[in-house]
């Protein structure tokens, strides 16, 4: 997963560009950079990125901030390789950032090293996403041309933000599964994949790009808006867990999502509890919704350390995301113990953090029971649009089918569906492996009905497998 953000103002952005890239920080672990263009006409561009697994984004690029002054500029956060891309092209220079995953990327790059292209930005054996996008955009007949070309090409998701020596190309794939929004103010115009960077700029959104509508913009306003319309499938998880609580997509605020999920996890409630908690931070909402509608009290049983620490979903590592998960969460004993906790969370996804790491601190702390009440559906699909889960075996649920079937299935249908047997068995696995008192989750209709959204409108892949 990756956070972009873009600016071109009629005075100097880089308070919006410095700030609103820290605001997409939520959403990557590994690297940070910024990209601005220093002589509009001209296409001078000066980038800086740094690695961030061991540094906060303020940190590192506070002296490239202090030392330009530009009137446009892009940056990103990332989980996977450096961004911005520079590339020098017919059409000027060019500045690139992209969210999402490309799954035929090797292809691509395959084919494009045939017609004679040569790749720099090579992690791992593996192209840079952005460097790959960016090449395909130059063999367009012009800069709308080349991002319609990557859309017509791409398997998985991209969304962008690609800075010329003019303004700003900001465009979603045709899906557009990860969105991005546009927000002004006098004289100033910015791109976010998170709304909340808009608010302490004093922007407010205009609008949300649209699945394969590409958007230029400068420091005084929209320009143009090309593309061929496509289908929307954003990403339900941006509510329910990726999102940063003061976000919203298509118009729809996160927190109040994950409110409604908590309400609706309380109102099919049937056990007795003592208190209401979330796992800190993305399952706070869900347990204030759920207090909300039980009447318990909401009470803090673990809270985390510090936002430095960072989250435990991001990190490509396994070993990194353990030790985050560990050292983050510190418990309350004098509110555990002998206490029956409710416990929100907003998904399961491998399950050993949330057993080892944070059921277990409730167990150590004297908790009389811990019930974990899920925000959204049984994790069954690696993601295909973004980079995280990336195998079925990582995912709790498909490891209680593993144990109650044998070897892997291909069709689990009858595991998705809440009122089968199959179902019941699987959830009572996960109960059992996690060590808690019980377990429930959310069904997919409670958890669509919570975002209100048409379901057809939101990519569910992870949860039922869809396209």
């Amino acid at each position: 997963m990756s956070g972009i953000f873009g600016v071109a103002s009629e005075s100097d952005c880089m308070d919006d560009l410095y700030y609103g890239t820290d605001y997409q920080s939520h959403l990557g672990t590994e690297f940070a950079g910024m990209a601005v263009m220093l002589s509009e006409g001209r296409g001078e561009v000066h980038r800086e990125i740094h690695r961030i697994a061991h540094g906060q984004f303020k940190n590192l690029l506070h002296g490239f901030y202090e030392e330009h002054s530009a009137r446009m500029g892009v940056g990103a956060i990332t989980s996977a390789a450096p961004q911005p891309i520079v590339v020098e092209t017919r059409f000027g220079t060019l500045a690139l950032v992209t969210t999402g995953l490309i799954t035929n990327s090797d292809s691509l790059r395959s084919e494009l090293i045939g017609q004679g292209a040569a790749f720099s930005e090579i992690q791992e054996g593996r192209a840079n996403q952005s460097e790959l996008v960016a090449k395909m955009i130059a063999l367009g007949k012009d800069v709308p041309g080349g991002i319609e070309n990557v859309f017509d090409r791409i398997e998985g998701s991209v969304s962008l933000l690609l800075m010329t020596e003019n303004g700003i190309y900001a465009a979603c794939d045709r899906a557009s599964r990860l969105p991005l929004a546009i927000g002004r103010r006098d004289g100033t115009w910015a791109v976010s994949s998170e709304t909340c960077a808009f608010s302490n700029l004093g922007l407010s959104v205009q609008k949300y790009v649209q699945p394969g509508e590409i958007v230029f913009f400068d420091s005084s306003g929209l320009k143009d808006t090309a593309g061929r319309s496509g289908t929307k499938r954003t990403c339900a998880f941006l509510w329910i867990y990726i999102g940063y609580p003061a976000s919203a997509y298509n118009g729809v605020a996160v927190e109040p999502v994950r409110e409604r999920c908590g309400q609706a996890l309380a109102r099919k409630e049937t056990v007795e509890a003592d208190l209401a908690s979330g796992v800190p931070d993305s399952g706070t909402g869900h347990a204030i919704g759920y207090a909300m509608e039980s009447g318990l009290p909401f009470r803090r049983p673990l809270v985390k350390y510090s936002p430095g620490y960072g989250r435990s979903y991001t990190p490509p590592s396994q070993e990194v995301r353990d030790q985050i998960a560990r050292m983050k969460l510190i418990p309350i004993e004098e509110i555990i113990r002998d206490n029956r906790v409710v416990l929100c969370e907003d998904s399961i996804v491998r399950g050993t953090q949330l057993r080892n790491l944070t059921i277990r601190k409730l167990w150590s702390a004297g908790a009389a029971e811990v019930h974990i009440r899920v925000a959204c559906p049984p994790l069954m699909f690696p993601c295909r649009y973004a980079l995280s889960t990336r195998s079925p075996h990582e995912l709790a649920a498909r490891r209680a089918i593993r144990a109650l079937e044998g070897p892997d299935i291909e069709d689990v249908s009858e595991y998705l569906d809440p009122a089968s047997e199959k179902y019941g068995q699987m959830v009572e696995w996960i109960r059992n492996d996690l060590n808690c008192t019980s377990l429930a989750y959310l069904t997919q209709e409670e958890m669509v009905e919570a975002i209100r959204l048409p379901g057809d409108h939101l990519c569910t892949h992870c949860w039922d497998g869809n396209e």
